[in-house]
């Protein structure tokens, strides 16, 4: 039986997953257009953002768009066993860089066979990765000493293929730190060598995505970097964009006109509950599209969405694995948090002393709030930003915080 495509969920709020239009984020990609027309690199780039606001999808965008432009592109995820010491880091790098270089023929050598009817085979060395290693162990230096070699020497191999230069493209970029107590800087590592090759003239364009945590370390780590780098945060989707992000695939496949109307009705409730957030239109969009397929020749008044379940459903998969990981004590704060006006943009210590005490007996100091909001950001709920405030590290977290509360 042949199945009609168009009856197929086009939503898909998958980690990573290229939802079916991307919506909002156009000054960003030609942002990293015109990154690429440099002639020499001057400007590298940061994108910053939530989870769930669409860091990896845009990423996975500009690939293709460095293809077609004639750059080679090298990417993957910066995991934390990746970048727990410079050598590791290297081993990394190196790695992925094998991928594109390992097709390369640098040397070719004629052997002669032995015997009656001598034969010759011709025996070509590419630079792979095994040749990346030992000309990494071979030359003197720090690591980064060698690791800038190594990459001299894959680009030098690679100008006979007129690529304009390659795009090191990765996301997760937030775990990458220095590890000052091991003497470990990988970090650091990572500045420097690109630096130096990009002042040598050196077409290596390097693009880091993660959290809002990531741009603060890259400064620390090395002062320069606030020249090194355009930094692009990713905030929510405006009413405009998050319309368009719900509607265009629904308006692509067309089912029939009054399916097309109903969505253009059903619009306005979804849009508020996904709080501009590309994920939660994913997410919200992809339980509603089964529903609405069946009531297709009723009119949109005589529907009824069920946000408040799918919300429910949501705060399952996204949420509570995160809120189960806090104490109670840290979740009575949260809870102080998720109260206050300014709950999703960003807020300071005082504020919330002074909101704990209009709601609890037991209100917090500031010594005991600045120790939790600490360990919070540890655990990945909150994040400082360099002005020396806190904000929610995962989306919307002061909603859920919310409906936990009323039910």
């Amino acid at each position: 039986m042949r199945v009609d495509l168009r009856f197929l969920n086009p939503f898909r709020p998958g980690a990573g997953h290229v939802p079916p239009y991307l919506a909002g984020r156009k000054g960003q990609s030609d942002e990293f257009r015109r990154l690429l027309g440099q002639d020499l690199i001057l400007g590298n780039m940061v994108l910053s953002g939530l989870r769930g606001v669409g860091k990896t999808v845009l990423l996975d965008t500009f690939r293709p768009e460095a293809l077609q432009a004639g750059w080679g592109w090298i990417g993957d995820n910066i995991s934390e066993s990746s970048c727990t010491s410079e050598e590791r880091l290297a081993v990394r790098l190196m790695t992925d860089l094998a991928v594109l270089t390992s097709s390369i023929v640098i040397a070719r050598n004629e052997l002669v066979g032995i015997g009656f009817e001598p034969t010759k085979n011709r025996v070509e060395q590419t630079f792979d990765y095994d040749m990346m290693i030992t000309l990494f162990q071979r030359t003197p230096g720090l690591v980064s000493d060698k690791l800038k070699k190594v990459l001299e020497c894959a680009w030098q191999c690679m100008q006979h293929t007129q690529r304009k230069g390659l795009v090191f493209a990765y996301d997760e970029a937030q775990n990458l730190s220095d590890h000052t107590g091991r003497r470990e800087y990988p970090l650091s590592l990572l500045l420097d060598v690109f630096q130096s090759l990009q002042k040598k003239g050196i077409p290596f364009l390097l693009v880091l995505a993660g959290l809002p945590t990531l741009f603060p370390k890259l400064v620390e780590a090395r002062t320069f970097s606030e020249r090194m780098f355009r930094v692009l945060f990713l905030d929510r989707l405006d009413e405009d964009d998050s319309r368009d992000a719900i509607l265009e695939p629904i308006r692509k496949i067309a089912l029939s006109t009054k399916w097309v109307k109903l969505w253009e009705a059903l619009a306005p409730s979804i849009i508020p509950a996904c709080g501009g957030y590309p994920y939660f239109i994913q997410f919200i969009c992809r339980e509603l599209f089964d529903i609405t397929l069946r009531p297709m020749e009723i009119d949109a008044s005589e529907v009824t969405t069920p946000i408040c379940d799918i919300l429910r459903k949501l705060d399952t998969d996204f949420y509570a694995g995160r809120w189960a990981r806090s104490t109670d004590r840290q979740r009575e704060l949260l809870t102080v948090i998720a109260h206050l006006k300014t709950s999703e943009q960003e807020f300071t210590v005082q504020e919330i002393v002074e909101k704990s005490k209009e709601m609890l007996k037991k209100p917090f100091r500031a010594s005991h709030v600045s120790q939790m909001l600490s360990a919070l950001c540890d655990a990945g709920l909150l994040y400082k930003n360099r002005h020396g405030k806190y904000s929610f590290a995962v989306p919307l977290l002061g909603r859920f915080i919310l409906r936990q509360q009323q039910s």
